[in-house]
């Protein structure tokens, strides 16, 4: 591979001069098979990093693989991109299985890892240019995939520089650059973001959206914000087993089999109010909050599978209560999160 400074103006000027056409976009749409997991496990000697996960994964999917340190995340994506063996199970991307057709399902998969493993010495542009070349991309067509990718993941203006003078955010930019390079069907990201500051955290993160309209993306992460804003379903993997699986409001109300039901009403006292709300079919239990005169807050703990609010509203207005607030609360992800990976 090429290392040397001395093609810095060669490089810019040519990269500088492809910048004048539009990337065309249309270049990387394809076709993707479903990813079907089926009872996976990885074993290291006595130790069960992954144990028994069973997951499909849709096509078009942004989908978000959380846990603490440790849950497993990083090495069910390694087994999933070939890069280690199951111990059992099996993963199947369409026809191929990751166990008889592990190179087929490699050229499937672009595959980041946490340390993206860059040449430092490098030239952003020249060390794209090798990528481009050792993926078996035609010579005439490497500078319009580099230049295309360059626009996605907003690398133009360095492309110039050393790999080693930029920050570690567009090393990531160029990592992901690197993953994307033979325009794979699958996008695989194990923890994109770790250790940005808050600015490259949204930059990474509209990326992985813009890439996402396009292709599968799986990528682990541990922030809960990340996760919350950037994937259409979210994997919580604990002690290496999966413990939820679903769209993240989905999550919120699901994982507890509750949610909480907030009233203000003026006319009553807290008392009647917990009396005849305890009666409602779906209500667990009824607390009160601050008191406040003349009003009583309420907050009403109900069954996840039962939607209250019309029941409770037939309440108030046959009473002829005063209704000044009525809303159902959404917990928060880091909630779920705590609730399904505390140790006990």
């Amino acid at each position: 591979m090429k290392t040397g400074r001395g093609k810095a103006v060669f490089g810019n000027q040519v990269f500088s001069a492809a910048l004048k056409t539009q990337p065309n976009r249309n270049l990387w749409k394809k076709e993707l098979d479903m990813i079907h997991i089926e009872h996976l496990t990885k074993r290291y000697g006595d130790t069960v990093a992954v144990n028994d996960v069973s997951l499909d994964i849709e096509k078009g999917e942004v989908l978000g693989l959380l846990g603490p340190n440790g849950a497993g995340k990083t090495t069910t994506l390694r087994v999933l991109t070939g890069y280690l063996p199951p111990t059992d199970g099996t993963i199947r991307v369409g026809e191929n299985d990751i166990r008889s057709d592990t190179l087929s399902i490699k050229g499937k998969i672009g595959y980041l890892p946490e340390s993206a493993p860059l040449y430092q010495n490098m030239l952003v542009y020249d060390y794209l240019m090798d990528v481009a070349a050792i993926r078996g991309i035609t010579p005439d067509r490497r500078m319009a995939r580099v230049r295309e990718l360059a626009s996605i993941c907003a690398l133009e203006n360095v492309m110039h520089k050393a790999i080693h003078e930029l920050s570690k955010g567009y090393r990531q930019r160029v990592g992901l650059a690197h993953a994307m390079m033979s325009d794979p069907e699958i996008l695989v990201l194990d923890e994109p973001t770790s250790g940005l500051d808050p600015n490259q955290i949204i930059e990474i993160r509209e990326i992985i959206k813009e890439v996402g309209k396009e292709k599968t993306v799986i990528f682990s992460t541990h922030i809960l914000s990340e996760a919350e804003a950037t994937c259409d379903r979210i994997v919580i993997i604990h002690k290496g087993k999966i413990v939820a699986d679903g769209a993240t409001e989905e999550l919120k109300q699901q994982a507890s089999g509750r949610y909480t039901l907030s009233i203000k009403l003026t006319g009553t006292t807290e008392a009647v109010c917990k009396d005849v709300f305890r009666a409602v079919t779906g209500v667990f239990e009824v607390k009160t909050g601050a008191p406040e005169e003349g009003q009583v807050s309420l907050q009403l703990s109900c069954d996840a599978a039962t939607d209250v609010r019309p029941s409770v509203y037939r309440i108030i207005r046959d009473k002829d209560w005063g209704l000044l607030e009525f809303h159902r609360e959404s917990r928060s992800l880091e909630t779920v999160f705590r609730e399904l990976t505390k140790e006990n």
